[in-house]
């Protein structure tokens, strides 16, 4: 069964624009022991919510796992996970973490508990809620 999950990136470093020319991107350079244990969790076809960090502040975009299971290329001792994510759909509107933050069903999102963890579990009724939000 799929899962869900949200990756944080700074779009000045490497925002929804980027996935969408590059067509595959490598999610890397992750160095959380619970952000790496989620991406070491994923499996290929698992959707994931694409949130601008710092800059924005917002779910931009949903993308795909289209590789599952690798070390992270950036890492020379071989001890931290990587995923290959492709991009599926850009939101048609954009949903803030204001508006999460805001929203009672959300309220126990990983996004809004863990803030600083950069790649989070997203349930399956919150994957929903934060669609609708999204207009889809």
């Amino acid at each position: 069964m799929a899962r869900y999950w949200l990756m944080k990136s700074e779009p000045n470093v490497y925002g929804w624009d980027d996935l969408v020319a590059e067509e595959e991107g490598t999610w890397d350079g992750v160095r959380n022991h619970r952000a790496k244990n989620n991406l070491a969790a994923m499996e290929v076809g698992d959707q994931v919510f694409f949130y601008h960090s710092n800059i924005g502040l917002e779910i931009v975009g949903i993308a795909q796992v289209s590789v599952a299971g690798i070390t992270d290329p950036t890492d020379p001792t071989g001890k931290w996970a990587a995923v290959k994510v492709v991009p599926k759909q850009k939101l048609p509107k954009t949903v803030t973490l204001k508006q999460i933050k805001a929203d009672p069903a959300l309220s126990e999102t990983e996004l809004v508990k863990l803030m600083r963890l950069s790649v989070s579990e997203v349930r399956p009724a919150e994957w929903d809620h934060i669609l609708k939000m999204a207009g889809l």
